[in-house]
């Protein structure tokens, strides 16, 4: 069976669009403008370059983004303060804190000290146990972006075997919860799992996020799967996911 690229740039521009058109409606209607505000800590180069993609995006669509750098040797006090500041802020609707952050600074103080109504990211507890419980709330980026990839191959989840190869609370765990409440079978792997091959080969969807470059070829694919790659590391100066892509 002939492979079908999951064309992600043009489901991403169709969002964006509807978006903007829904921005504008507030804005016209209401007056009301979303603003999201994005912190990032240190220099640290994909970090800046997912902080600049993220301001190019509000812009295009319509949302007032405010940036605000801060020297990797910041404190957790000040750091916790400006979120603190931007709690109370009514222009700003979304904070971002952008990971990950240098070590000195404990990132579950920072993330559970963004208010949850802000908590765009979805990591705050408040956020994450509205997702495992099914009550409504922001959902993490990522996984969220996994879903729709997956509905808009027109294939119906539901009743699905979906294997989630990686168990991050950031992708791994979420998306398995999204997945189940997608009405699928899932089951979790990880870096302990036995047999792996043989549970990812029978997968009707396969989402790959573990962090090891190019470390799934076909021998773990079902001929007709649906496979999401969430790998993202760099090798040699180039992008490489978790599966192979060949």
């Amino acid at each position: 069976m002939a492979a079908k690229i999951i064309d992600g740039k043009a489901i991403a521009n169709k969002i964006r669009i509807s978006l903007k058109e829904d921005i504008e409606r507030l804005s016209r209607e209401r007056g009301f403008v979303p603003g999201l505000a994005v912190i990032l800590v240190g220099k640290d180069p994909a970090s800046q370059i997912y902080v600049r993609n993220k301001e190019k995006a509000c812009k295009e669509i319509g949302i007032e983004s405010r940036v605000i750098y801060m020297d990797e040797n910041v404190s957790q006090d000040v750091l916790l303060q400006e979120i603190d500041k931007l709690n109370n802020d009514k222009d700003i609707h979304g904070i971002l804190v952008q990971l990950p952050l240098p070590n000195h600074i404990d990132p579950e103080a920072v993330i559970s000290a963004i208010d949850p109504k802000k908590d765009v990211d979805g990591f705050h507890p408040l956020t994450t146990g509205k997702l495992f419980v099914g009550q409504k709330g922001f959902e993490p980026c990522t996984p969220k972006g996994i879903i729709t990839l997956i509905k808009e191959t027109g294939q119906d989840i539901a009743g699905k075997h979906a294997v989630v190869i990686g168990r991050s609370n950031i992708v791994g765990k979420p998306v398995s919860i999204m997945l189940l409440r997608e009405n699928a079978t899932v089951t979790i792997c990880h870096s302990k799992t036995k047999n792996l091959k043989e549970i990812a080969k029978n997968a009707d969807i396969l989402v790959v996020a573990m962090g090891r470059p190019e470390s799934i070829d076909d021998q773990y694919i079902k001929d007709g799967a649906i496979v999401i790659d969430v790998g993202t590391t760099r090798v040699d100066g180039k992008l490489k996911g978790d599966v192979v892509f060949d």
